[in-house]
C-alpha cells in the first residue's frame, strides 16, 4: 500500500483484514461465524463480511460495537431480519468486549447493481473484509478517489438533516442524545471528508485523519469539524453540540457538497445503509 490508503495503482486499497481483528474480538468473530451458518446456511447466504474498527484492528474492548453485512441470494425478508435481530442480541449479550453488534442485509443484486457501483459496491469492495462465502469485491471494479464516488457516497447528507432535528427535538436523556451526537457527528467528519477527497487524492476512515484533511481546505470550518470528529469517539449529551452538528455545520456542508460534486442518484425508498464515508468507520 502507498501512501493515503491507496495502492500502488492509485486505487483505493481494501481496508482490514481478518488478520487484524484484535485478540480480544477473534471469539466474537468466530461466533458471529457460527451463528450466521446456523441462520443463514439453508442456501440463502451468499457471503458475509466484518467492517468498522474490529477488521481494521484498531477496536477497544468495551467501547467498539461489532458491524456485519450479509449478502443474499434474494432480497432480505422479514425472516431474514428477525434472524438478524436474534443474532444480534446473541452477540451483544454474550460478548461483553462488544457495545452492540449490528448486521446489514441486502441482496447480492443490489450489492452489484449499476445504481449502487459507487456507494454499496464501494463500501463491500474496500471497507469490508470478506468472513464468509465468496468475495463479490471479485465482480466489483477497482476504485479511485474521485468526484463521482464523493457524490455517490454521501451526496444526499441534506436529506438526513430534518430527521436529525426530529430525534434531537424529542430526545429525553443524555443517553439518547449522545447516542445522536455519536451518529450525527461521524456522518458529519466523514461527509467532510469525502467532500475533500479527490482534491486530497486518498482513502481515510480516521476520525482525526478525516477532519485533517477536510480542514486544509476549508480553514475557516477546521475548528468545527476537529470538534465533531472528539463528539464521533467521544459522544455529548450537550443539547448544544448537536445544535453546532445539525443547524449548523451540516447545513452548510450539505450545500457546499452539493455545489462541488452535486447530490447523490436518487435510490427507490432512499436504503438505511451507511454510506462509505457514514458509517462504516471508526466503529
Amino acid at each position: 500500500m502507498t501512501a493515503r490508503g491507496l495502492d500502488i495503482d492509485g486505487t483505493i486499497a481494501r481496508e482490514g483484514s481478518l488478520g487484524q481483528v484484535p485478540a480480544a474480538f477473534v471469539d466474537v468473530v468466530a461466533a458471529a461465524r457460527a451463528r450466521i451458518v446456523d441462520s443463514f446456511g439453508d442456501g440463502r447466504l451468499h457471503s458475509a463480511y466484518l467492517y468498522g474498527s474490529i477488521p481494521r484492528g484498531t477496536a477497544r474492548p468495551g467501547i467498539s460495537d461489532l458491524d456485519l453485512l450479509l449478502a443474499l441470494h434474494a432480497e432480505p425478508t422479514d425472516a431474514d431480519r428477525r434472524h438478524a435481530e436474534r443474532i444480534e442480541q446473541a452477540l451483544d449479550g454474550s460478548f461483553a468486549q462488544i457495545d452492540g453488534a449490528g448486521i446489514l442485509l441486502f441482496s447480492t443484486r443490489t450489492l452489484l447493481s449499476e445504481l449502487e457501483r459507487h456507494d454499496l459496491g464501494f463500501f463491500v469492495a474496500c471497507l469490508c473484509t470478506p468472513l464468509l462465502g465468496d468475495d463479490l469485491a471479485d465482480q466489483l471494479p477497482r476504485y479511485r478517489p474521485t468526484p463521482l464516488l464523493a457524490r455517490e457516497t454521501n451526496g444526499d447528507l441534506s436529506l438526513a438533516l430534518a430527521p436529525w432535528r426530529r430525534q434531537a427535538a424529542e430526545a429525553e436523556t443524555d443517553n439518547q442524545r449522545k447516542v445522536l451526537s455519536r451518529l450525527v457527528a461521524r456522518r458529519v467528519v466523514r461527509t467532510g471528508f469525502t467532500l475533500v477527497m479527490p482534491r486530497w487524492g486518498g482513502w481515510t476512515s480516521d476520525l482525526t485523519e478525516s477532519a485533517a484533511a477536510f480542514g486544509s481546505y476549508y480553514p475557516q470550518r477546521a475548528g468545527q469539524m476537529r470538534r465533531a470528529a472528539v463528539v464521533g469517539r467521544a459522544p455529548s449529551p450537550d443539547p448544544a453540540v448537536l445544535h453546532e452538528l445539525i443547524d449548523d455545520l451540516g447545513p452548510w456542508l450539505a450545500t457546499e457538497y452539493a455545489a462541488v460534486h452535486g447530490e447523490k442518484t436518487d435510490r427507490p425508498g432512499h436504503h438505511a445503509a451507511p454510506a462509505p464515508g457514514s458509517t462504516a468507520a471508526d466503529s
